[in-house]
């Protein structure tokens, strides 16, 4: 036999009356369209400082030379790390048109959560020539542009993404990856490297997934291997991280697959 409810829980299982006043018919539709039109407000964990582990910066005892010998396949050779083989110089990726033109903008974009006022970058830290000829939106604008990107659509995240994933030390290289690589490029040295270059080659390199899953949508639609038409959104990622297929590296792909 079902035990008797108490006056209380009587009370709990009763509908309240709601205090607040009633809207018109015209007050309910109006904020149905606002519900509509207003984005819904996304919670994100907060950027912790004492939970940030500190990294030291250690710096080449000589600058070194910028690389400029590549191997068979058209990829740079970084002779302290020979397994980091991008195709593309910094430069290279800049002048193709990448980060819809907002990347050497401190606030550039989303902002952060470690800086939401901007983060320390400054193109002026990098030689000149990489930016000549290129209006100002195509590498240091406020607002990302799609048409500014080589391939014409929008690839990668933001700058909050990259926080809340912990890919970013603000300490060392604030904007992340491609200004890591700059500065890699032009010689710097850090704790870091080694991060890096891992994250590189889980995306771009030997076994990298963007490029195998490259490979394979060539593969499925029977196109060129630099036909951009095949992914367009993956071929712009990649340029991000300095790197563009080339033949030798999609034959040599396509025998492993």
């Amino acid at each position: 036999m079902p035990k008797a409810k108490r006056p209380a829980d009587l009370a709990d299982a009763a509908p309240r009356r709601s205090t607040r006043p009633r809207r018109t018919v015209a007050e309910a539709k109006a904020a149905e369209i606002s519900a509509v039109e207003q984005p819904a407000v996304k919670t994100r964990p907060k950027y912790n400082p004492k939970e940030s582990k500190p990294q030291t910066v250690v710096e080449s005892a000589v600058r070194l030379d910028a690389p400029d010998k590549r191997d068979s396949r058209g990829r740079l050779i970084f002779k302290d790390h020979p397994d980091f083989r991008p195709t593309l110089r910094p430069k290279d990726v800049i002048q193709a048109g990448s980060f819809g033109g907002i990347y050497f903008n401190p606030r550039g974009g989303r902002p952060g959560i470690i800086s939401p006022k901007g983060v320390d970058i400054d193109h002026k830290e990098f030689p000149a020539d990489w930016f000549e000829g290129l209006e100002p939106d195509m590498y240091r604008g406020r607002k990302y542009r799609t048409e500014v990107n080589k391939y014409k659509v929008n690839a990668g995240q933001n700058q909050t993404a990259w926080e809340e994933k912990g890919w970013i030390k603000p300490e060392l290289d604030p904007r992340g990856w491609f200004q890591w690589y700059s500065r890699y490029y032009m010689g710097r040295r850090t704790d870091d490297d080694e991060r890096q270059i891992k994250r590189w080659k889980g995306v771009a390199g030997e076994k990298g997934r963007w490029k195998r899953a490259l490979v394979n949508r060539v593969l499925a639609a029977n196109k060129h291997f630099n036909d951009a038409s095949v992914s367009p959104v993956l071929c712009q990622t990649l340029l991000h991280w300095a790197y563009e297929l080339t033949e030798r590296d999609f034959e040599e792909m396509r025998k492993r697959i």
